[in-house]
């Protein structure tokens, strides 16, 4: 009993003296919690407003006629800042590079409705099917070129 009633004692005595340092320890105020502050990407009709669609039309083909894709006269067609590609192509990445041409010059979206035609997918199945392609050989790995220059 005299154990117990020395803990208790001792809890007793720690407690009043936690609370008398909490006491005399200055509290930093509480903030009111709020939302983090965002900021907004701007609306897709404010960007649409800074070009009308026949300038954003005329710098898509600007843009189409600086590029390798310029051989492939794509038809372009701009309305309500959505950029609609169509047309038909040989090569496969033609199609991707004008959806990322169109897009850079400032287009909302882009529809593209680029054909390909069945030669180049049958190019890029094979590329596939081979597995590394000249660019993307290991360094360690070594091939006749390699082995002439060393001896």
């Amino acid at each position: 009993m005299i154990c117990n009633s020395r803990i208790g004692a001792t809890l007793v005595l720690a407690l009043a003296l936690g609370t008398g340092y909490a006491a005399t320890k200055a509290v930093p105020p509480v903030r009111a919690l709020t939302a983090p502050v965002t900021r907004a990407k701007p609306a897709a009709a404010a960007t649409q407003a800074t070009m009308p669609d026949a300038q954003l039309e005329k710098a898509i083909r600007a843009r189409f006629a600086a590029s390798k894709i310029s051989t492939h006269h794509f038809e372009v067609h701009v309305q309500g800042g959505v950029a609609t590609i169509e047309g038909k192509t040989d090569v496969l990445q033609h199609k991707g590079t004008a959806t990322r041409l169109a897009k850079s010059c400032g287009a909302i979206k882009v529809v593209n409705k680029v054909a390909v035609s069945q030669a180049a997918k049958d190019k890029a199945a094979k590329n596939l099917a081979s597995g590394r392609r000249r660019a993307q050989v290991k360094r360690s790995e070594t091939t006749a070129r390699t082995a002439k220059r060393s001896s």
